[in-house]
């Protein structure tokens, strides 16, 4: 265990590290290849396309990009630029045109007293939050929530099936990304919708090898994952209900600037959107996560191909 410990530590230290300096915190994401927010607004007849430090977010920016150019669209890509609170200003700006999103985190973001849970009326009132400039179109079917998700071993010798039943257990020691200390639906939600204690949290990575193995090791004995990961079913892992709703719906969606978004692109993304479904996006995650690691770009064309997109 100690040793376990020793080399989670060291590699927690080199994420930080590359964190701070403004690069991925999942060594799974792709690079970047531009900043978070440059302050100079894309050129015009051209979208520039980012995405999240992750790897379902780089997939489906990879997805849309590569629809958009089918159509003859020109685009450029800012691919691993970071959490929601490093990409976001860039969006303000101009800087990056497009980017996959989430409705109820990003809702609860630019609106942190949002209450609403359900698809249908969170993705209504964050069509009413959001700054003039910028929209959502079509919401999909497919949904990546984040989950408080314990081994299965936990689960069974505590007896937890839900979140409530983790509070019970008394006080944990958490981990998941940096950003989850803060955000309105992380461990400040966990808090004050279930009382949930935390003797001490471990910023590891979003939904990445480092909270997998900190989990699997019981270096934490909870994590926050996301529910489309792979490795929840690969390693038996159990996602904890959540009763109160403390997570909202998280359907995918993209977020545009509503100057770029011309009937054809409009056309391009509603279509991608009408055939995302969770199942899909577990698959394609699976995908991504295979030994031989596949470019998110040849996941994404060939997905497109197979749905005739």
């Amino acid at each position: 265990m100690k040793r376990v410990l020793a080399v989670l530590a060291t590699a927690v230290a080199a994420t930080l590290t590359m964190t701070a300096c403004g690069g991925s915190s999942d060594p799974l994401a792709t690079p970047a290849s531009g900043g978070a927010s440059s302050g100079t607004p894309a050129p015009a007849g051209t979208i520039t396309i980012g995405s999240a430090n992750f790897p379902e977010s780089t997939l489906l920016a990879e997805i849309y990009a590569s629809a958009l150019e089918a159509k003859g669209v020109k685009v450029t890509k800012k691919l691993g630029i970071g959490s929601r609170e490093a990409y976001y200003p860039g969006l303000q700006d101009g800087s990056i045109d497009l980017i996959p999103e989430y409705t109820g985190v990003l809702l609860t973001h630019i609106d942190k007293t949002a209450k609403q849970s359900a698809p249908d009326e969170v993705y209504a009132a964050l069509q009413k939050a959001l700054p003039e400039k910028l929209t959502v179109l079509d919401k999909s079917a497919a949904e990546d929530k984040d989950a408080v998700v314990v081994t299965k071993d936990t689960a069974t010798k505590l007896n937890l099936k839900t979140i409530e039943d983790l509070v019970k257990s008394g006080p944990v020691t958490f981990g998941g990304p940096p950003e989850f200390q803060k955000r309105a639906d992380g461990l400040p939600g966990l808090a004050e919708t279930y009382k949930l204690e935390v003797k001490e949290y471990k910023s590891l990575d979003a939904g990445g090898p480092l909270t997998v193995e900190a989990l699997k090791s019981g270096v934490v004995q909870a994590a926050d994952l996301f529910t489309t990961d792979p490795a929840i079913t690969a390693n038996d892992f159990v996602v904890l209900e959540d009763p109160k709703n403390n997570f909202a719906a998280q359907n995918v969606v993209p977020l545009v600037n509503k100057s770029k978004a011309d009937d054809t692109v409009k056309q391009v993304l509603n279509a991608i959107s009408a055939k995302l479904t969770t199942e899909v996006l577990i698959e394609l995650n699976a995908k991504l996560s295979a030994p031989d690691k596949p470019d998110a770009a040849k996941v994404a064309k060939e997905w497109l191909a197979s749905v005739g997109l």
